[in-house]
This record gives structure tokens, C-alpha cells and sequence, in this order.
């Protein structure tokens, strides 16, 4: 069976930041175009361990004006912690189990920073994968605002994360001690990256539709076509593979590195080998990201010669009036 943990990660919001993460949290908006893993008809699953008083903003404001606490512009007002788990622990569990977990990690939260400080604790539902929001003022015990001491830095976090598994464990046997940012050099890999890999899939479909019956008779007629898409779509794949390096994803082999198609199109192996530079990297537990860009690599592989040949001409004409 694959090894469950026990997820706890932490956000900084200064002002600005605020009023987006509440939109999130509490679900304020009817559509989330940019975030196509809500199913807003599951929203109304979603539960409330603390219920906001009002605005986060307003919330953390005053609680910082009660402290008589000096505040700068750039000053961080909300923290927020994030606490989740594998999705294989989740399998099979009611929702009053997730309710259960969510509320055991709550304990462990309320033992390190003082409830009264808490602006909203919310579980949701309407994701792939269960997950706890706690957002709260960074207030320390004699009443300075500050962030930085009560997260701390690397050291501190994975103080954190082994007191954190400690707890959970204690309840959920199964739960494992995952290895730290600070050990493995692993950085958790931001909302935006998981979009544009689902922008980049669509670019993919449009592609394979485009490459459905090629022949080398029909061909030659939907290369402008393709090399159109080709325009955005490869580097588009380069800068997923910057990206995705950046966070220590690991690859496979993977079909785009066939020689064969090297030689047939020097331009667009030009365009992926600087982003296959570098050493092969540590395994991330989320597969399916790089899954989904190994696909859009096999779709690649599967352009015909002739339309590779249409392609490298095509890009390569502006370089060779440029230098008559």
C-alpha cells in the first residue's frame, strides 16, 4: 500500500493578499475559472471548524489594533496553515471521519498559537483531495505581531512538521513522518504551476486532433495548421520543464529524447534541450503533473517528418532574411 502522511504547510499574507485568500477560503465567488479542480456543486459539503466573525482583513486589523501592536505597510497581518494528507488516507472515509481528522489537527494548532487569534478555520470538500484552511494573526503570546517567530524559519518548520506528525500519529497510526523541505530541497509546488499544466493539456488535445489521420498525402495541407499550435505549444512544454525542474520534479525517460526525431527537427530539440538541462532529480509524490507533461512530450514524438520539415523551414526563414 502506498505511504499515507499527514500534511501541514504555512502561507504569509501581508494586506494586499488578504481579501483573495478569503475569496477562496469562504468560497465567495460563483465561478473559479482559474482553479478548475473546485466543483462548486460539492461547495455546499465544505464546513466551518471556526466561522469568520467578519472580513479577514477587518478581522486582522482588529485584533492587531486590540494588541497595540506596531505595524508596518509590509507587515505580514494572516498566516495560514494548511493541513491535508495523502489522498489514499482519504479513500473510503465518511465524511464525518474527515471532519474527525481535520478536527485532531485542529487540537495540535490551538496547542501552538492561541485560538483567539484565529479568523477562520474551514474544511474543503469541493477539491480533489480534502484540506484544511486555518487563517489567524500572527500574534505572539505577550502581543507583537510577528510571523516570522511564530513560523520561524527552516529549523523551525520542521520543529513543526515533527511535532505536527507526533500528534496526528498518535490518533492515525498510519500517518508517516514525510522528509522536510529543508532535507529534501523540495519546494511545495504552487496552484499556478498545476493551471498551467492544464492549459498546456488542452493545447496537447488540440494538438492530437490536428495529428488524428495524418498521412504523408494530407500532410503537407495541415502543416500551417500545426505549426501554428507548435508556436505556443513548445514553448509552452520548455517553460513547463523550467518550471518543474525548479520544484525538483523527477522524469522517466521519456520519447521526446529519441534520437531519431532529434535529427529530423534541430529546431525543436534546440527549444526542449535547454529545458531538459540538469541532473535527474528526486520522485515527487504527484505523478499525475508529471504524467501529463511526458504525454505532451509523446505527442511531440508523434508529429509526421513531413510536417516537422514544414515546421523547421517555417521558423527558420525570418533567421535567413535577417542575415541577407
Amino acid at each position: 500500500m502506498k505511504a499515507q502522511y499527514g500534511i501541514l504547510r504555512f502561507k504569509k499574507y501581508k494586506g494586499p493578499a488578504i481579501s483573495p485568500i478569503e475569496a477562496h477560503n469562504e468560497r465567495t465567488k460563483e465561478q473559479y475559472a482559474s482553479n478548475p479542480d473546485i466543483d462548486t456543486s460539492r461547495s455546499r459539503y465544505n464546513l466551518h471548524l471556526v466561522q469568520p466573525q467578519g472580513r479577514y482583513r477587518e478581522e486582522a486589523d482588529r485584533m492587531i489594533a486590540a494588541a497595540h501592536c506596531r505595524v508596518r505597510k509590509d507587515s505580514v497581518r494572516v498566516v495560514e496553515a494548511l493541513v491535508t494528507a495523502s489522498p489514499e488516507f482519504f479513500k473510503g472515509k465518511s465524511r464525518s471521519e474527515i471532519k474527525a481528522y481535520f478536527e485532531y489537527a485542529l487540537e495540535f494548532l490551538r496547542s501552538k498559537q492561541d485560538s483567539k487569534t484565529f479568523i477562520s478555520a474551514v474544511v474543503h470538500m469541493d477539491e480533489k483531495t480534502p484540506h484544511l484552511h486555518l487563517c489567524f494573526v500572527p500574534l505572539t503570546a505577550d502581543g507583537r505581531l510577528s510571523a516570522k517567530e511564530i513560523v520561524g524559519n527552516r529549523k523551525n518548520l520542521v520543529k513543526w512538521q515533527d511535532e505536527f506528525w507526533q500528534h496526528m500519529v498518535k490518533q492515525y497510526p498510519e500517518l508517516e513522518r514525510g522528509e522536510s523541505a529543508s532535507q529534501t530541497g523540495l519546494e511545495h509546488i504552487p496552484p499556478r504551476i498545476f493551471k498551467e499544466m492544464t492549459q498546456l493539456t488542452k493545447q496537447k488535445e488540440q494538438l492530437d486532433a490536428l495529428l488524428v489521420g495524418i498521412t504523408p498525402f494530407n500532410g503537407k495541407s495541415r502543416a500551417a495548421e500545426i505549426s501554428k499550435v507548435l508556436d505556443s505549444y513548445i514553448p509552452a512544454v520548455s517553460k513547463m520543464r523550467t518550471e518543474l525542474n525548479r520544484y525538483q520534479v523527477a522524469f522517466t525517460e521519456t520519447a521526446i529524447e529519441n534520437r531519431q526525431l532529434k535529427k529530423k527537427n534541430k529546431t525543436l530539440s534546440a527549444s526542449l534541450d535547454k529545458a531538459k538541462e540538469g541532473s535527474v532529480l528526486k520522485r515527487l509524490e504527484d505523478a499525475k503533473l508529471r504524467q501529463d507533461y511526458e504525454a505532451a512530450l509523446k505527442t511531440l514524438d508523434s508529429i509526421p517528418p513531413e510536417v516537422i520539415r514544414f515546421y523547421e523551414n517555417r521558423t527558420q526563414e525570418p533567421a535567413m532574411r535577417h542575415d541577407k
